[in-house]
């Protein structure tokens, strides 16, 4: 053997390489997507209203993925003994970045837009990595044409604000961009705590265009499996995850964090029962800012939640 350990192949170790998402291949080419799962940065944070810094989520959300890559051999999990992301049953490919045109929202939506639609069109599950939450807008509109969707938000803030300054389509107002769509069948709104960026008429339009709104608080007294008989059975689903839905004792690094949060376990049981409850069809995790947590503790949590969310949304669904 060489001291290079190349004849037994390569050992493919976290710290080594290329931070493609999960370590999994890089596909340029967006006309030949042949996979069940892509991946899509869009590093896009202009018009935040707080701290800026989520343009930097995609590719920390990457380079954390790499700690669980497991070789390429698959994620066994004990508790339920399956093990997720069979190499040899899972094509996912990460697809580089929607480019991003500093300044011009309606540009670099449209590229977001654009990618997606080229995922939809090849047949795999769109995964978005953000980039602040306006990004949303465009991955929603990639949707039209397709059958309806209802929207499963993790949030601590409900993002419905119709215009703010002139601003429409930025991370304030994706779900009410949502709600006017007519292939969005309703939202439900889950972990909205505290201050939020909408007032109490955006909480009452939310409501009368068919939102259901849930705290933290609510999740954990009604428990889970009560709130996943509040959402719609055996529909497609979107979901989107902004991190500072979870608590900042975990997920610091982001740029409007929001104390009260869910851990980790909370919301995979939740995606994990909504995976075997209808059809996921489409993800995004956004708000990721590396720069304000110096642990990589952030990172960290969003490439595994949306390692195990889309192991369990594939499973499901093959099974």
């Amino acid at each position: 053997m060489s001291g290079h350990g190349y004849e037994s192949g390569r050992l493919n170790l976290p710290f080594v390489g290329i931070s493609t998402f999960g370590k999994s291949p890089y596909q340029p080419d967006w006309d030949a997507i042949e996979a069940d799962v892509a991946i899509l940065g869009a590093p896009f944070d202009f018009g935040t209203q707080w701290r800026s810094g989520a343009r930097f989520g995609p590719r920390g959300i990457r380079e954390a993925s790499t700690l669980f890559s497991f070789g390429h051999g698959g994620a066994y999990d004990h508790e339920d003994d399956i093990t997720y992301l069979p190499a040899d049953k899972v094509r996912m490919v990460d697809l580089g970045d929607a480019d991003i045109i500093h300044t011009d929202t309606e540009q670099s939506h449209a590229n977001i837009e654009f990618g997606v639609r080229k995922i939809l069109a090849a047949g795999a599950l769109p995964v978005v990595l953000g980039g602040d939450h306006s990004i949303n807008i465009p991955c929603i509109n990639a949707f039209e044409g397709q059958e309806p969707i209802h929207i499963v938000q993790i949030d601590a803030h409900l993002d419905f604000v119709d215009e703010r300054h002139g601003v429409r389509h930025g991370h304030g107002n994706p779900m009410r961009r949502a709600a006017e769509k007519p292939y969005v069948t309703g939202l439900s709104q889950i972990g909205i705590r505290n201050v939020s960026s909408t007032a109490k008429e955006g909480y009452d339009d939310a409501r009368a265009m068919g939102s259901d709104i849930l705290s933290v608080r609510q999740f954990r007294k009604l428990g889970v499996d009560a709130v996943l008989d509040r959402i719609p059975a055996g529909v497609r689903y979107y979901v989107t995850i902004d991190i500072d839905g979870f608590d900042p004792s975990i997920a610091p690094g982001t740029g409007t964090p929001s104390h009260g949060g869910f851990l980790y376990y909370e919301v995979l049981e939740l995606l994990d029962g909504l995976a075997r409850r209808g059809d996921v069809v489409g993800m995004d995790l956004v708000e990721v800012a590396p720069d304000y947590d110096h642990s990589g503790s952030t990172t960290i949590l969003a490439a595994q939640i949306l390692m195990n969310a889309i192991g369990r949304v594939l499973h499901h669904r093959a099974g």
